[in-house]
């Protein structure tokens, strides 16, 4: 198991292409956005759906 940990650091120190902070920040910050945007698509179409379903279940029982 320490070999395996061991083996795993040393390919991450070596064999991994890793980016530079600024665009690592900036790739943070679309993904955020793109995350909140989607969040709030979702909740929009979760509201209008429920809105739909009560309004035909109100019209349906009375």
């Amino acid at each position: 198991m320490f070999t395996y940990i061991k083996e795993s650091f040393e390919e991450l120190k070596s064999n991994v292409t890793w980016l530079n902070r600024e665009k690592a920040s900036n790739l943070m910050v679309v993904v955020a956005v793109f995350s909140i945007l989607f969040a709030l698509a979702t909740w929009g179409v979760d509201s209008l759906f429920s809105k739909l379903i009560r309004l035909y279940f109100d019209n349906i029982i009375g």
